[in-house]
């Protein structure tokens, strides 16, 4: 639900909204309103709340290690 396809695009995804309430920390007293546009922006990077950021990695995870462990399975069977 939460999970991106790739580990790669989630991890970025991350990186820029961290960047972005970086700048908007730093800068909230010279520029309040463009503070207040690069938080709705980080928010946007994490397609939610942080919390929900973090499920979605935890969910992209779990799902490539699915992927390897059936990889896996299906050579065993093949063999």
């Amino acid at each position: 639900m939460f999970g991106s396809a790739f580990l790669g695009a989630h991890l970025m995804r991350g990186a820029a909204a961290a960047a972005l309430l970086a700048w908007a920390i730093v800068q909230q007293t010279a520029h309040p309103w463009q503070s207040l546009g690069a938080g709705v922006a980080a928010l946007v990077a994490l397609r939610g709340c942080p919390m929900c950021w973090t499920v979605g990695l935890i969910e992209t995870l779990s799902q490539g290690r699915r992927a390897s462990t059936a990889e896996r399975a299906d050579r065993t069977w093949l063999h």
